[in-house]
This record gives structure tokens, sequence and C-alpha cells, in this order.
């Protein structure tokens, strides 16, 4: 029996790294889980190997249902089809988790005094619109079953500041999800639905690997100033997420969890 065997999963921005481990995680504990995208071939677009054709297909593997859903998230139309799609193939939902997100912009600079109006907009609207959209659209579903689980994920980026104010609109983003992640626990909580965040800080992956050098990130100084001397993996956040939607975490919401090995040590 797995601890979430009976339950069915959402997981956005799921078709490759940190995002296909949260859902491969799910799915491993039990779960069905949808897979939703903007490009549900995303991991063929970075050069990260799967182990069958696409991560639904890799759900399957594993023993679990799953159906993938494209769409852009910032579209309130979009997010009522995923959700949508998710009640026709499976009459319920227990967990959200809002993955989907983008750190930089193209043709914009990725200091707050090069920050393009347009790259706010984007930035703003993938990250923090595409959370409270969707937040808002588990809401129902998950009432009426009784309660749920909606994990966010913010990022060391929005609880510390990086050098030079590096990404600084992606932050500020991320920073909003970390309000609203509380905001949403103080209200859905008499409702039985928890909602917490994982503020992941380096993570390596397929997409890691093609990050805009003019960022500086990744390199052995971001690396030495870390308490663990490592970045994280997939499977690091995959791990915090386990514990965030299973019984262990029953009496936790409104947390924003830092999964940073040791980067980010003061009070937040």
């Amino acid at each position: 029996m797995g601890k979430l065997d009976g339950q069915v999963a959402i997981v956005t921005g799921a078709a490759r790294g940190i995002g296909r481990a949260y859902a491969l995680r799910l799915a491993a504990l039990g779960a069905d889980v949808v897979i939703a995208d903007l490009n549900l071939s995303g991991a063929t677009k970075i050069g990260e190997a799967l182990t069958a054709e696409s991560v639904m297909a890799e759900v399957e593997a594993l023993g679990r249902r799953a159906i993938g859903v494209e769409g852009d998230l910032r579209d309130p139309a979009a997010v009522a089809d995923l959700f949508a799609r998710t009640a026709a193939a499976f009459s319920r939902l227990d967990i959200l988790v809002n993955n989907a997100g983008v750190a930089m912009a193209r043709g914009s600079g990725h200091l707050p005094s090069d920050t393009t109006p347009e790259a706010f907009d984007y930035l703003i609207d993938a990250n923090l619109k595409s959370t409270m959209l969707c937040s808002q659209a588990a809401i129902a579903p998950m009432r009426q079953q009784g309660g749920g689980v909606i994990v966010n994920i913010s990022s060391q980026t929005g609880i510390s500041v990086l050098p030079d104010g590096m990404l600084a609109a992606y932050g500020a983003a991320k920073a909003g999800i970390a309000h609203l992640t509380r905001s949403f626990a103080a209200a859905l909580g008499p409702s039985g639905i928890r909602v917490n965040a994982i503020a992941p800080g380096i993570v390596q992956s397929a997409r890691m690997a093609k990050i805009d050098p003019a960022t500086k990130l990744g390199g052995d100084s971001d690396r030495e100033a870390i308490a663990l001397r490592r970045f994280g993996t997939t499977e690091d956040m995959a791990g915090v997420l386990e514990f965030l939607v299973t019984d262990l975490s029953a009496y936790v919401t409104g947390q924003v969890i830092s999964a940073c090995g040791g980067r980010v040590l003061h009070a937040h």
C-alpha cells in the first residue's frame, strides 16, 4: 500500500526537471498524476533523458494512471480546461503542486535596473499569477471531498537577495508566492486544506545546465556558500514534497520550507 493510494495529483510544469521528479515521486507513492505543462515534450527541448516516451508513460510504468494537459496557465481559460479535464478523468483532486514558472525572460536584463516592463509582467504572470489561478481552481473540488493539499514552489531567490539583485522580478514573484501560501493556508485551513511551499536553492538539472552564463549562478563560489557544500538534486526536492503531501505533515500548514542545503540560514 502506497501512502497516496487512491489519490489524484496535478503537477504543473511537470514535463521536465524538478516538476517531473515531483510527478514521479507522487506516482511512486500511489497517486494518479495529471502532467500539466506548456509543452509536454519539454524534456526533449533541453536534452533531459526520460525512461519512457513521455512523463505520462513514466508514471504509467510505475503502475499509476496519468494524463497530460498542455496549456499556458497564465490564461484563466487554460486553467479551467486543466481542472475540467482532471475532473473528467479522475473525478477528484487531492494534491496540487504549483511548480510551473520561469526565472528569466528573453530580451531583458536580469537586474532590477534593467528589467523591461514586458519581462516584469511575464515573470509575475508565469510564476505568481499561475499559482494564484490554479490554487483558486483547486478549492472547489478539495472542499467537496473534505480536504486536500496544495504545495507551492517559491525559491531561495524569494527569501534572500542574490548578488547585485540578480533575477529581481523572479525573486519578487517567488516572494509573492510565499505570501500567497500563508494567505491561502489561513483561508482554507477550516476546510481541511493544507497549503505549504518549498523554496529550492540551486538544483542540478538539465535546465540549470542551460542557464544564461550572465547570471553567474551555479559556480564554485555558489557551492562553497552552501553549508552542505553541494547543489541540490531533483530527488532532494521530491523528498521535501513527499513530507508535505503525506500524513507526516498533517499538522503543518502556511509554511515555506527552504530546501537550499543551508545557503539561507537567517530566519524568514
